[in-house]
């Protein structure tokens, strides 16, 4: 495990990394920087954090392992600014949601010097900023690694190990197949959510306070910072159209069998969904 591990721009999933690291004993000293100076206040009476950097370039000097937590657009960018003052041999990994140009763009910024390793995490909430972090966020949840195919064996082995110390289960994966297979899984799921909220809200507004269980949890989601998606949306847009065409078959051929009264097809693609959600994995 590093000795000293750097969390740039935390927010409720860098802040989690900090209080998981400190619990399972993953890092020796923790130092975080943030961009806004009021944030930097706050988390320096943390007792997670040993130590709170004003700069980003600051904030990286002699540290092992580095984990960016930056907006996707804005992680490469950051990881420029921040890559002469590295270490030798540091590692780089992201929590972004989106891997493929990341961590090209990313491994050419730090060229040899250090090491770029992608990781997103399959955790967290509709909630944001660094006050609804929680060290056990990430326990019993996927991680994906996602190393290139040039990428330091070595370097990979240590950020997979990593995300097991916080008592993650990882998932090693080459960036584009995580770009696709998120695209459906999470990506996904986020646009029916927040199109269906949107839909609603065409109707009579009233309506939603008769809402029950179902409507309630199906767009839970849709109360996800809307800037923070439409950049993922932006990041993974080929994958996510690809997802949502997949989908809107299914739903096309859910609509011709209603209009056709064939309910056996009908009741046919709701036992499907019942069989694929009946076989989730249970939540930690």
């Amino acid at each position: 495990m590093p000795d000293s591990l750097t969390i740039l721009a935390p927010g409720l999933l860098g802040a989690s990394v900090a209080q998981a690291a400190r619990r399972y004993g993953a890092a020796g000293k923790i130092t975080l920087w943030a961009r806004r100076p009021e944030v930097r206040v706050a988390l320096r009476r943390q007792p997670w954090v040993d130590a709170v950097a004003d700069t980003p370039t600051e904030a990286v000097q002699g540290a092992q392992l580095v984990v960016v937590c930056a907006p996707v657009d804005q992680i490469v960018t950051l990881i420029q600014q921040v890559a002469p003052g590295l270490a030798p041999g540091a590692i780089v990994t992201d929590v972004g949601s989106v891997k493929g140009e990341i961590c090209r763009g990313a491994a050419a910024a730090l060229g040899e010097s250090a090491h770029f390793v992608g990781s997103h995490p399959m955790a967290g909430s509709e909630k944001t900023g660094w006050e609804h972090a929680t060290a056990d966020l990430f326990v019993r949840r996927t991680v994906f690694v996602t190393p290139l195919p040039d990428t330091d064996a070595r370097a990979a082995e240590r950020i997979a190990a990593f995300w097991a110390a916080l008592e993650a289960e990882v998932a090693t994966v080459e960036p584009d197949k995580h770009d696709e297979i998120v695209a459906h899984i999470s990506h996904l799921p986020q646009v029916l959510a927040s199109t269906l909220a949107a839909s609603l809200a065409r109707r009579d507004v009233r309506w939603r306070n008769h809402a029950g269980g179902g409507l309630r949890d199906t767009t839970r989601i849709a109360g996800s910072d809307p800037r923070l998606w439409k950049t993922i949306l932006e990041q993974n847009r080929d994958e996510v159209l690809r997802a949502l065409r997949s989908y809107q078959d299914e739903l096309h051929g859910l609509e011709r069998a209603l209009a056709n009264r064939d309910w056996f097809e009908v009741q046919a693609i709701l036992e499907r969904g019942k069989s694929y959600r009946d076989q989730f994995r249970p939540m930690p």
